[in-house]
């Protein structure tokens, strides 16, 4: 069903709307370009596909796996993404603004150059997923994992990652990135090797 809607989407150039799709599984699928409104996906399988500039107003994702997947260029706003799995997925150049991301596996993800607005990640896995150029506006991230994170050349001021785990995270040789974060004091010991400082 799925497979179909996006054909015909695509081919009359008609975004998809007010759909719900369940246990649905796509494999290589082009869906470039697509707009989704309104629309929620429940336990759907996605591989190798390609969602790079599709739009998603107002979507759910939830317990989804599409992990490897590109998503590049693509435009999020008012959407949620709910204990899914997105590992290895392509977010670069992306723009999301108020959008939820709660309980998701995102390590190895390429977020590079993408835009947060009004964004908040709770609970979510982004070990060695690359956050390299992005423009932060307005987060929230409680109790995620940044492990090995690259954060090259984004500006972390004002974001709080104190319940977070920033072990590992890759800034700049400047460390400018870091001016203004928000971190705890177990946390303060992590940044100071990376600068450079030895604690006695």
């Amino acid at each position: 069903m799925l497979a179909e809607d996006i054909e015909f989407a695509r081919a009359e150039e008609y975004p998809l709307r007010e759909r719900e799709y369940t246990d649905e599984q796509l494999t290589e699928e082009d869906m470039q370009k697509t707009e989704f409104v309104n629309t929620r996906f429940l336990r759907c399988r996605f591989f190798d596909c390609d969602f790079s500039g599709a739009g998603f107003y107002s979507v759910l994702f939830e317990k989804c796996d599409f992990s490897n997947c590109r998503f590049s260029r693509s435009y999020w706003k008012a959407s949620a993404v709910r204990e899914c799995k997105g590992n290895g997925a392509k977010f670069d150049m992306a723009v999301l603004k108020h959008v939820s991301l709660e309980d998701c596996r995102l390590d190895l993800t390429n977020f590079t150059r993408s835009v947060w607005e009004n964004c908040s990640a709770e609970e979510c896995n982004f070990a060695e997923s690359f956050f390299s150029e992005v423009r932060f506006r307005t987060v929230r991230f409680v109790k995620s994992d940044f492990t090995k994170a690259d954060f090259f050349r984004t500006p972390l001021k004002g974001i709080d990652f104190s319940d977070s785990i920033i072990e590992g995270i890759t800034v700049s040789e400047e460390h400018r990135e870091l001016e203004g974060m928000k971190i705890n004091m177990f946390q303060a010991a992590e940044i100071a090797r990376l600068l450079g400082v030895k604690i006695v």
